[in-house]
């Protein structure tokens, strides 16, 4: 009996999450050849298959749900319905590759998203335990480490996913449908693709190498064995492969796994500091450029980066270190997997003239969060709230200029669950008092109050609601 992986429809025409003779150096363009002959064609993967496959992975999650079965509520209704449990395991299934021998595991973050338990399978059967040490949904990618481990696995070296060229040959390595490892090949059939719809860096590799659910965090390799991309999503109207895979780019994947081998639980990026837009053919036109490409400055975060650089609203970004940005997107991704520490040249355009200025690679400040779950009888209580900072409105998708308390997390089965409070809803106050900081909050919580004037802001909105106890 097949498992059942886990995905996800996306934005791009029903996308699908899916869940050696190897030279001494990725080959370069000079070096790419077409066949010449037939016996060239026979040339066989076997012997990249035989190094790169120990190093891919099973991953097998499993989390907890509720069973939302409204006749459970009912006492009358509950004596015939009462044998269907409360609470269910759900189980989702992906694949990772090993990048540290010392066990650590990458994946796509959808495969694990909610797990309570998490399982690898190497290709030579054997299983074991896994804890989750990093998550990142921004773009979509996790870090596991095998428990208890006391041996040196094999692993895949990083390629450089900026090097892959459109018509280079590549092998998909995963877990397709749950039948096993499976290796499929085909070409790059494009790059930087955008509007795929499963995290916030669009920029993705885009392959026909045959990838189908339950490849999710598998391995994208070269011909020289080095992990170019991880596994992510397909275009799909059938849910199976239509040709028309996307992976997450090496580059972008390395930094990932960069800071959960630094020991940190969440990605540290540069903070660019300045919000960015699409040129379209009319601003284009405005700007007096011949065809609608770069990323367009309509905003600057005070004391950010970008402010200190001199950038401001109106300037045509181009280029990062001498690299051709075309849109927002690209410029994301290409200064999201700058290292910290230095500077970046930004490449702009101010009223016809181009300028070249240093931005600083630092990352978003943070400040102490004073957490504090709220625990008292009130509205709120089984909610988490925190300070702001920049750092946790990156984490929260919120605007990096948002202040105040916002809620981090909402218990299940909690009065602030069943009320409709989520996280991310910024308190702005609460009985006519502003709320500015954790603490302030979870006083008001304890006053015993029977009456309560709460006012959120949530996305753009700010919403207001009363409740009596």
């Amino acid at each position: 009996m097949l498992r059942r992986s886990m995905t996800l429809v996306t934005t791009l025409a029903g996308a699908v999450l899916l869940g050696l003779a190897v030279t001494s150096s990725s080959l370069t363009a000079q070096e790419r050849q077409v066949p010449s002959s037939f016996a060239q064609l026979e040339y066989s993967f076997a012997p990249i298959v035989k190094h790169v496959a120990p190093a891919v992975v099973n991953v097998y999650a499993q989390h907890i749900v509720e069973n939302q079965n409204p006749f459970l509520a009912d006492p009358f209704f509950r004596q015939f319905f009462g044998g269907i449990p409360r609470r269910q395991v759900e189980r989702s299934l992906g694949s990772g590759v090993l990048v540290d021998p010392s066990g650590l595991i990458v994946t796509n973050f959808h495969v694990i998203r909610g797990a309570s338990q998490v399982k690898v399978a190497l290709s030579d059967k054997r299983e074991f335990d896994a804890d989750i040490v990093l998550k990142d949904e921004r773009s979509d990618l996790a870090v596991l480490r095998i428990k208890g481990a006391h041996e040196r696995f094999p692993t895949l070296e990083f390629g450089d996913s900026d090097k892959l060229q459109v018509g280079d040959v590549v092998l998909a390595i995963g877990d397709p449908f749950g039948v096993g490892q499976t290796v499929t090949h085909g070409i790059v059939s494009a790059l930087a693709r955008t509007q795929v719809g499963t995290s916030d860096y669009q920029f993705f590799i885009q392959t026909d190498a045959p990838i189908n659910p339950g490849n999710s965090g598998g391995a994208l390799v070269d011909m020289s064995g080095h992990l170019v991309g991880i596994n992510s999503a397909i275009a799909s109207s059938s849910g199976g492969s239509e040709g028309i895979g996307f992976a997450i780019p090496a580059n972008l994947v390395r930094v990932v796994v960069a800071s959960a081998e630094a020991g940190s639980h969440s990605v540290r990026r540069p903070w660019f500091g300045a919000k960015l837009q699409e040129v379209t053919p009319d601003i284009a036109d405005s700007l007096g450029l011949k065809v609608p490409t770069g990323a367009l400055v309509s905003s600057v975060v005070a004391d950010s980066p970008a402010a200190h650089a001199g950038i401001k609203v109106g300037d045509l970004v181009v280029s990062v270190d001498g690299v051709t940005v075309e849109d927002p997107n690209a410029f994301d991704y290409r200064f999201a997997t700058k290292p910290l520490g230095g500077t970046a040249q930004i490449g702009l355009m101010r009223q016809g003239r181009q300028m070249v200025v240093p931005v600083a690679l630092q990352p978003l400040p943070d400040t102490p969060r004073d957490e504090v779950e709220i625990k008292s009888s009130s509205p709120f209580s089984g909610a988490t709230v925190a300070n702001l900072s920049p750092a946790l409105a990156d984490e929260l998708r919120l605007d990096p200029q948002a202040a105040g308390v916002v809620i981090t997390a909402v218990a299940d089965g909690s009065t602030a669950q069943s009320i409709g409070f989520q996280p991310g809803d910024i308190v702005v106050s609460v009985n006519s008092q502003k709320i500015e900081h954790s603490t302030e909050l979870e006083r008001i919580a304890s006053s015993g109050s029977r009456s309560w004037r709460i006012t959120i802001r949530r996305g753009n909105q700010e919403i207001s609601v009363m409740f009596r106890g």
